[in-house]
């Protein structure tokens, strides 16, 4: 697969929004029940800009097919130095390396701005995410139970973490 990894373009934001959306309607990666506007998701990608932290997608000849970010794990000063990531992958194109290709890129973004550790809060069933952290050497540092409710189904949210 010929795949590009490169920084979004505001341009790219309704492909972002198209691939969070599917994710929202038919997954559990993200616990959120209603889709999106074109307007939150641009003044998402705005804010991600003016703070400086990435926005990457999977290119596939013209087709973003993948996106990821990171940004700050918690709004206080202290904690200025430890970054939490998303990634999400087109229904059509997972299991074909897309995640790890944007993980690899964001890890290595996340030790060039700095910070020191890099936090992943996974839905404890998505085993296949919870393996791709592991393989990248993240470690689970803590599980919440029944912290998330959806499709009729509390949800656990495990939180994997690796040192930068």
């Amino acid at each position: 697969m010929e795949l590009t990894i490169r920084d979004a373009t505001s341009d790219d934001v309704p492909a972002i929004l198209s691939i969070i959306n599917h994710a929202i309607a038919h997954t559990t990666a993200v616990y959120d029940y209603q889709p999106r506007s074109l307007e939150v998701q641009q003044a998402w990608f705005d804010k991600k800009q003016v703070d400086n932290m990435p926005v990457l997608v999977a290119d596939y000849q013209g087709k973003i097919i993948g996106f990821g970010s990171y940004g700050i794990f918690r709004p206080w000063e202290g904690y200025r130095f430890s970054v939490e990531h998303s990634i999400y992958v087109s229904e059509e194109s997972r299991g074909k390396g897309v995640g790890k290709m944007l993980l690899e890129v964001l890890i290595d973004r996340a030790r060039k701005q700095g910070f020191h550790t890099m936090i992943a809060g996974i839905d404890a069933e998505n085993v296949v995410s919870c393996e791709l952290h592991r393989k990248l050497g993240f470690q689970e540092t803590g599980r919440l139970k029944e912290v998330g409710y959806k499709f009729d189904k509390w949800l656990d949210l495990a939180f994997m973490q690796l040192y930068l």
